[in-house]
């Protein structure tokens, strides 16, 4: 436990994982927007240790010289069950006003099949070819 929490012990890493897999971010600028207003050094400073563990990649992106894709890795994928029931813990112990977040609702509700179908999506978008910055889990 001491050795995954020394990666992930801080608040941002997790927060950087979930946008990058739900939110379908994958550019340092989309995941400097993000809600809880990370810090661009921070930001930094957390890909270039998701990528150095191997939780994500980074690679250039096509359509823009300039910018850089980030991807999930096989690791980063196998992060959901985690997030999942990080998500299900706090929707039954925490003031998670699930209207505004279904998706989430939606993953925990769904079980092995929904986790199933996210994970085949997330292989597809991250390990195969480039895929559109959509959500994953459409709110309903």
């Amino acid at each position: 436990m001491n050795l995954t929490l020394e990666l992930f012990g801080d608040k941002w890493s997790l927060l950087i994982i979930r946008d990058i897999m739900f939110n379908g971010k994958r550019h340092f600028r989309e995941l400097l927007q993000s809600e809880e207003k990370i810090a661009s050094n921070i930001l930094t400073d957390r890909l270039g240790k998701l990528e150095l563990e191997g939780i994500i990649t980074k690679g250039p992106d096509p359509d823009h010289k300039q910018k850089h894709i980030y991807r999930l890795t096989p690791a980063g994928i196998d992060l959901l069950p985690l997030l999942t029931e990080i998500g299900a813990w706090s929707i039954k112990h925490r003031r998670v006003p699930v209207e505004l977040y279904p998706h989430a609702l939606q993953l925990v509700q769904g079980g092995a099949q929904v986790q199933a179908a996210v994970r085949a999506e997330l292989n597809a978008r991250h390990l195969g070819s480039p895929a559109e910055s959509l959500p994953l889990v459409k709110p309903q």
